[in-house]
């Protein structure tokens, strides 16, 4: 044995002896079985953890460490067992790139999958639509990955000996050209993104924006989508929806219906005192429908006037309605049934001979 430890100490190859090859040897084989070693130790205590808990933290963090593959623990090996050698600045060099692009890989990796974890688990509570939340995850990602990725080579190449000063100073002078050039774009970016966590309406509601009004169909990036009554698409950028008044219908609890009727001037006293119980009696009648009151209001031009207030118990357009059907076709028939006659405008003409 010490004859052949003599023997590796006297082979020289590449400036380098036998026995400094075999450390090298052993440096690498034993470094990838403790790295190795090392990963599968800490998955049985993850997987032994993700048994007691119902969080998905640690299925999370098996992920990163399963993400992990074998070639990054051999560049790493390799790289220490070549300190170990004499070998030229190029090669060690290279093998120090190789390796600084793993780690920094890794980390990169790890780092987007916990911020994935975060980032679902906050709009998994949020309370917003499965599309909306869907659109606005894939958005923080992309955006999470891009500033992962520069900052990543950025510190490779600050590494590997490259001023990065001058870089950066060109990267923000680069982003502020694109961020001018895109200045609407990304208003409006940043305006879905405040629709989203201001949730002034969701996907689902019905709203009025101005004088349209329509079913929300998508939240998008840089528009929203809305479906009108007429069935049209009414497409409107973001940025004006966070400046323009916005009334979501779908957030009422109860609708307020107001409106006035009349009748003739001929009408018999006794039918006008009536009126006010007929118009109560027939909303109260009305499943979703709350009385509010009824008056004779008014001595109009050709008209007595009725002020008739109510509630409808539904913030849904369709059902707000078809109760407001029901009660004026209430009305009307039980004005027919009663004789009584219907205001409209009239003038009288008086021919003098």
């Amino acid at each position: 044995m010490t004859n052949f430890l003599d023997f590796l100490k006297d082979y020289q190859l590449w400036s380098n002896s036998g026995y400094d090859y075999l450390i090298a040897v052993f440096i690498f084989i034993g470094l990838l079985v403790l790295l190795k070693i090392f990963q599968v130790i800490i998955l049985a205590r993850l997987y032994s953890l993700a048994k007691k808990t119902s969080t998905k933290f640690d299925d999370t963090l098996i992920e990163v460490f399963k993400t992990i593959k074998p070639p990054f623990y051999f560049f790493v090996a390799i790289y220490f067992g070549l300190k170990n050698l004499v070998v030229s600045d190029l090669v060690m060099m290279a093998v120090k790139v190789i390796v600084l692009v793993a780690v920094v890989y890794e980390i990169i990796r790890a780092i987007e999958k916990l911020l994935d974890y975060f980032i679902n688990r906050y709009f998994e509570k949020s309370g917003n639509s499965k599309a909306q939340s869907q659109s606005m995850i894939k958005t923080l990602q992309l955006i999470a990955r891009v500033i992962l990725w520069t900052l990543g080579i950025i510190l490779v190449l600050a590494n590997l000996g490259v001023n990065v000063t001058s870089l950066v100073a060109s990267l923000g002078i680069g982003g502020l050209a694109v961020a001018l050039a895109l200045q609407n774009v990304l208003s409006d970016l940043f305006s879905s993104f405040s629709i989203y966590i201001d949730k002034p309406f969701q996907v689902g509601d019905f709203i009025k924006v101005g004088t349209d009004m329509g079913e929300v169909e998508k939240i998008g990036l840089k528009s929203t989508r809305i479906r009108t009554l007429l069935g049209e698409e009414l497409i409107v950028a973001n940025k004006e929806l966070t400046t323009a008044r916005v009334q979501n219908f779908k957030r009422m609890k109860k609708r307020r219906e107001s409106f006035s009727l009349g009748v003739v001037y001929g009408t018999e006293a006794k039918k006008i005192s009536a009126i006010p119980k007929m118009i109560e009696e027939i909303v109260k009648k009305v499943k979703g429908a709350e009385f509010d009151r009824c008056h004779f209001a008014k001595f109009a031009d050709s008209s007595l006037n009725f002020d008739i207030v109510y509630y409808i118990d539904s913030p849904d357009y369709v059902a707000y309605m078809d109760i407001k059907q029901t009660i004026n076709l209430a009305i009307f028939d039980k004005f027919a049934a009663e004789k009584i006659e219907f205001a409209y405008p009239t003038q009288t003409i008086v021919l003098e001979k």
